[in-house]
């Protein structure tokens, strides 16, 4: 009940403001978790640290700031998901080469979107089928709250994205495989996997990482080509999203290429503008040692 209440008496009415008043809000609530509350300010210190080893701490502590600036960002941006029209949403987050995508949807072949959280992905979410030919298909993890997943869900699958999770998205992309229903396959593949066993283990900024594996199995088991897009800011509340490809070919790929090919993709990124990736979030919580 205190879910409802909060979502439909406090998040809506606040979503209906502009995004310029929103960030001003934003700025409000940046004071309180970076400075008052200290948020993860540990994690995403001892992140960076290890992540980038030759930095200095004045050089570190430049990105630490400018990230919580992101973050409450991306929090406002958040609760607008709740209200933003399709015309506003497309004017603020647009692909600048969606052929390349949508070429394989001319040849009948489903694909693979593989990226990470950085800038913003919710609104990905949100316009993942008016982006592209395909029937957007967004795969990611339950929330433990579930009035809220509930609710949330709803309102990114507005636009007709459909949104799965890790205890389905097996038999929903057979079902739809068998039906030849043509699906773009959002994975946000940087997060800490919840099965370190079935994981790839490999080297991510400067760090034994397991890699969750899921996106390189599909694209194996049902001949899916596999696309890296990277989601850009052009100025606060504008994003492009630039799309690359990994293979069209994945049952041609040595095991493990797919990701090491992603990992590159991925740390070229956030070597350029670290501040916009997730750094608050328990990236190596499971501490794994690469393979002699």
């Amino acid at each position: 009940m205190l879910t409802r209440i909060v979502i439909y008496c406090f998040l809506y009415p606040i979503s209906l403001l502009p995004l310029s008043m929103l960030y001003v809000i934003g700025k409000g609530v940046r004071f309180f978790v970076y400075n008052i509350f200290r948020y993860r300010t540990g994690v995403v210190y001892n992140n960076l640290q290890n992540s980038f080893p030759d930095k200095t701490k004045q050089e570190l502590k430049i990105i630490e700031q400018k990230y919580y600036t992101h973050l409450t960002n991306l929090f406002v941006e958040g609760i607008k998901l709740l209200t933003l029209s399709r015309k506003s949403l497309m004017k603020r987050y647009h692909c600048t080469n969606p052929d390349l995508a949508n070429e394989y949807f001319a040849k009948g072949k489903s694909i693979i979107l593989m990226s990470s959280h950085y800038n913003n992905w919710e609104w990905m979410v949100l316009s993942l089928s008016l982006q592209f030919n395909f029937h957007g298909i967004g795969v990611g993890k339950p929330n433990t709250n579930k009035v809220f997943e509930k609710i949330i869900n709803r309102a990114r699958t507005r636009y007709g994205t459909e949104v799965v999770f890790a205890d389905t998205v097996r038999d929903v992309v057979k079902d739809y495989d068998k039906e030849k229903k043509l699906c773009a396959y959002m994975m946000l593949c940087d997060q800490s996997p919840g099965n370190v066993e079935k994981s790839y283990i490999t080297t991510f900024l400067n760090q034994p990482s397991a890699m969750i594996y899921g996106a390189e199995y599909f694209a194996k088991k049902y001949d899916y080509p596999v696309l890296y897009y990277v989601v850009k800011q052009k100025k606060r509340g504008y994003y492009e999203i630039e799309i690359s490809k990994i293979t069209d070919t994945p049952q041609k790929t040595l095991y493990g290429e797919i990701i090491e090919n992603y990992v590159v993709c991925l740390q070229r990124d956030i070597t350029m503008q670290p501040q916009f990736w997730l750094w608050s979030h328990k990236r190596w919580k499971h501490k794994v040692s690469l393979k002699q």
